[in-house]
């Protein structure tokens, strides 16, 4: 990949990391909808913006990758995943405790 189709890709990815983080902000700034729907919505922005990361700014795509690609996928989600669950365990477990 040369340096202008790299750029073209960082500038594709940034637009759409935009464009799924705006309005998601601007719904929860004006209270547009009811907070379910908004959270619905952001969790399912956060997952298209997780594949636009990917493809944009990693470079990593779901064809032809290699299995060491794979195993670094499966352990960041990992990662994220017992980080999450785990802040939301503590936090959970300090709230029922006030």
């Amino acid at each position: 990949m040369n340096r202008r189709q790299e750029r073209r890709s960082y500038i594709v990815g940034y637009v759409l990391a935009l464009a799924l983080t705006l309005p998601v902000f601007a719904l929860l700034a004006f209270d547009l909808l009811p907070r379910r729907q908004i959270l619905w919505i952001a969790g399912v922005a956060a997952a298209v913006q997780i594949a636009v990361h990917f493809r944009f700014f990693l470079h990593i795509r779901l064809k032809g990758q290699t299995r060491e690609d794979l195993q670094l996928i499966l352990f960041t989600t990992l990662l994220l995943i017992l980080m999450g669950g785990g802040t939301i365990w503590i936090m959970t477990n300090l709230a029922h405790r006030m």
